[in-house]
């Protein structure tokens, strides 16, 4: 590093400055030469006992403080808001942006040189990225990693896939209440984030495909002792990222977005992703699209065995060699001098790792899935701006169809029809859930995977085609199209479909179109008004729905994007 630390323009201010800055921070029981030319290392804690994937990261905080100790740096470890998926309502995609703007907020106030970023649960990820992005000091994340692999009766189970799959069977007849009761209390037994391919798992492991955490950080257990050791490197490393000015926008480039794309796909990874990645891309000024995600992910086929598209767990993915036998595995399918906070490139990274069980992690001739199986982006007349669907997850026999659409614009009016016996769904309909995207809810929740009416799962119907503006859990599956873009808040296509009319699908040929005269969709639009959405007249709410963008350019604030930059601001004595 060129210069004096950015944390000098406090503790090494002259006059009554500096002695202001440094006398209250002595209350801490720092030594004197903390403040002489030591870098300062923030370690942001998206700890709540609201967010129970992220419960252990204060034992982790202090690994990382070890570390930066050992390296000669200073660590202040600090809150941010956090948000627990399984808690959240309506949806905790609505404080991703919130936490993002915390995060950016406190790193470019604050007498900091860089940051550890401690994040795992879903949103808790992409959104400190995001807001250390804007900010553009060095940084360096480390996610928690998953749960132990779910025991239920001699079996492996998944957190939210499993979910989905005993409540269909319960309402199918095919499970007792007491069953699931049991299975419930075994899913979820020991710290960490989801430990199927959902978007924790997602996130955490393109996250380090992008260059941002130490190798082996994403897939390592979270109660494995190793990841202590992890977090003790971390702070090692950020000290040394300090003097070598390795800035996110030197890691998270291009060329590393299209690395994530790709292993995305080999992952089976959630489509949740595809916001996320965009939301990032547009902080650090990368040129990302929605069709990049189509055309980048074209030769990649699935390779990692995981639910929901697959059969195992993140513990096998870990033991079978994790993301460094991936990435081998992956050879030319990914650009291998991206550079990474170790200072070296991915590639040289993981040279050589080895993988110990073919299952889990297939060679490219025996994929879990072929090539052109990945996240498509669909568009068409019902989607001009684009939808994605999982096709990985999907059932082949759908993917290409034509239907009668239902629906709904309240998910919950569709959840009460869901239970009615005597229901006229049919199989071949098309069930829309709309108002359901950034604004419409608002903040996009994940309800686009809705449960089939029971009297079809009870005539042993286990898929239909769902459209909606909302997003999916990375852990479910199903035939469904979702982040239907411009979504219907914004007076998209799809707040014209009325119970009837008929949807194409055509996933091969990437169609999704409403056959419906123009004509017809003009009458239609002249009498179309965009429903009140409850609780936004203050607040963030408001703030939300009148600044985020669509989920085809990743639902931040249109005021978010580019980045502000880690000049230190002025002083106010």
């Amino acid at each position: 590093m060129t210069g004096p630390l950015r944390s000098a323009a406090w503790f090494a201010a002259p006059g009554k400055t500096g002695i202001m800055h440094r006398s209250w921070m002595r209350s801490e029981g720092l030594p004197d030469d903390s403040f002489e030319g030591r870098p300062v290392i923030g370690i942001a804690n998206s700890w709540s006992e609201l967010t129970p994937c992220n419960l252990h990261f204060r034992e982790l905080a202090e690994h990382v403080k070890r570390g930066i100790w050992q390296a000669g740096g200073v660590p202040f470890e600090f809150p941010t808001t956090s948000a627990g998926e399984s808690l959240i309502r309506p949806s905790a995609m609505i404080l991703r942006n919130l936490i993002a703007m915390d995060l950016e907020e406190t790193l470019r106030a604050n007498p900091l040189d860089a940051v550890v970023l401690l994040a795992g649960c879903d949103k808790t990820t992409p959104a400190y990225l995001m807001g250390a992005a804007s900010v553009d000091l060095p940084t360096l994340l480390i996610t928690g990693g998953p749960m132990l692999n779910g025991k239920y009766r001699g079996t492996d189970i998944g957190s939210g896939t499993s979910i989905w799959r005993f409540t269909e069977q319960v309402r199918a007849g095919q499970m007792s209440a007491a069953d699931l009761s049991e299975a419930e209390s075994c899913m979820a037994r020991s710290n960490g984030h989801c430990m199927t391919m959902g978007t924790a798992s997602t996130m955490a492991i393109l996250s380090e495909v992008l260059g941002m955490q130490l190798p082996g950080s994403a897939d390592l257990p979270a109660n494995d002792s190793r990841r202590k050791k992890l977090a003790h490197l971390a702070g090692r490393r950020i000290v040394d990222m300090v003097a070598e000015d390795l800035r996110p926008s030197t890691i998270m480039t291009r060329t590393a977005f299209e690395n994530a794309i790709r292993a995305n796909v080999a992952i089976g990874g959630s489509t949740n992703a595809v916001v996320h990645l965009l939301a990032l891309a547009g902080r650090l000024g990368v040129d990302l699209k929605l069709d990049d995600f189509e055309t980048l992910a074209a030769d990649v086929p699935t390779l990692v065995d995981l639910m929901p598209s697959g059969r195992f767990l993140m513990e096998d993915f870990c033991y079978a060699g994790g993301l460094g036998a991936l990435i081998e595995r992956m050879g030319t399918l990914l650009d291998r001098d991206a550079v990474t906070v170790t200072g070296a490139t991915i590639g040289e990274n993981y040279a050589g790792a080895p993988t110990y069980n073919n299952e889990v992690i297939r060679e490219l001739d025996t994929p879990v899935k072929p090539v052109g199986s990945g996240i498509a982006v669909l568009r068409g007349s019902l989607a001009p701006d684009g939808a994605v669907i999982k096709q990985s997850a999907a059932s082949t026999e759908l993917l290409v169809h034509r239907g009668r659409a239902r629906v709904w614009d309240r998910v919950e009016d569709y959840l009460v029809e869901a239970e009615n016996p005597d229901t006229d769904i049919d199989a071949a309909d098309i069930l829309v859930i709309r108002y359901a995207g950034p604004r419409g809810y608002p903040g996009m929740p994940e309800i686009a995977n809705v449960a089939l009416p029971k009297k079809l799962l009870q005539e042993g119907i286990r898929d239909m085609v769902r459209i909606s503006d909302a997003r999916m859990s990375g852990t479910s599956y199903g035939t469904v199209i979702l982040h239907v873009a411009p979504e219907a808040a914004n007076g998209g296509p799809l707040a014209l479909v009325r119970d009837g009319d008929i949807i194409s699908l055509d996933v091969p040929a990437r169609q999704l179109d409403l056959e419906v005269g123009e004509e017809e969709l003009a009458a239609r639009r002249a009498d179309w008004t965009p429903p009140a959405v409850e609780g936004t007249d203050r607040g963030y709410l408001k703030l939300f729905v009148e600044h985020v963008n669509g989920a085809d350019t990743g639902a931040d604030f249109d005021f978010l994007i580019g980045g502000s930059g880690a000049k230190v601001p002025r002083q106010a004595f």
